[in-house]
């Protein structure tokens, strides 16, 4: 059998494979996501937070289809509209977000939205992603549409798989990783994945979360 030929086997059985354990963890993350979102929604009732506990957002899928996004929310209301405001009023925080695309000490997030990203807790909604095929367990950031043009050169390699709720950007030292060097590890992983590379981004992954680094 041609060489070509056993890789497309394997390709193929991987992303089988790997389809079946999204499936598997976004049954298994759908049944916690109820205790949880109780708990979420009691914890910002307690501190004097009434809005909607989930947040949507349209965000680039694989092969650049846009879909809906779901996370626990941990900013506060119309945040985005804030961080336009934030830039225009402060260059520093303006440079520090377009060499980042995020910033380190975000003004908008909520005392228990930090509490929440400290755990992961606010990404279970995106299990819901993950059984409905528009994400998977691992994989690359979920971009916003407005993040798009500066991508760049990485875009199309990035958007060759599906976004993930954990990657290797994220058990790579995210909060110290800048918008580029972040780019350059997606696109590492776009063109490398493999079950070795996903079981080690996991198992990275895990340890964070029980140590409370909020790498999911």
């Amino acid at each position: 059998m041609e060489l070509s030929k056993v890789h497309q086997i394997k390709r193929t059985l991987y992303f089988a494979i790997k389809r079946v354990f999204d499936i598997i963890c976004g049954i298994g993350g759908i049944i916690l996501l109820l205790p949880i979102a109780i708990f979420v929604k009691i914890g910002y009732v307690c501190t004097g937070d009434f809005h909607s506990i989930f947040f949507t957002q349209d965000r680039i899928g694989k092969n650049g289809k846009l879909f809906s996004f779901y996370k626990f929310r941990t900013m506060i209301p119309k945040a985005d509209e804030v961080l336009f405001e934030l830039l225009e009023k402060d260059p520093k925080l303006k440079k520090e977000y377009e060499k980042n695309r995020k910033l380190k000490s975000d003004p908008r997030i909520t005392k228990f939205g930090r509490f929440i990203r400290r755990y992961s807790l606010d990404e279970f909604p995106q299990f819901i992603n993950v059984f409905l095929g528009n994400m998977s367990l691992i994989g690359n950031r979920p971009y916003l549409p407005r993040e798009k043009e500066a991508m760049g050169k990485y875009y199309h390699d990035i958007i060759k798989t599906k976004p993930g709720i954990t990657g290797l950007w994220q058990v790579s030292g995210r909060n110290d990783v800048s918008f580029k060097k972040r780019l350059q590890l997606e696109q590492e992983y776009s063109n490398m994945n493999s079950f070795r590379m996903d079981l080690k981004i996991l198992l990275h992954t895990i340890k964070a979360v029980f140590k409370g680094d909020g790498a999911m």
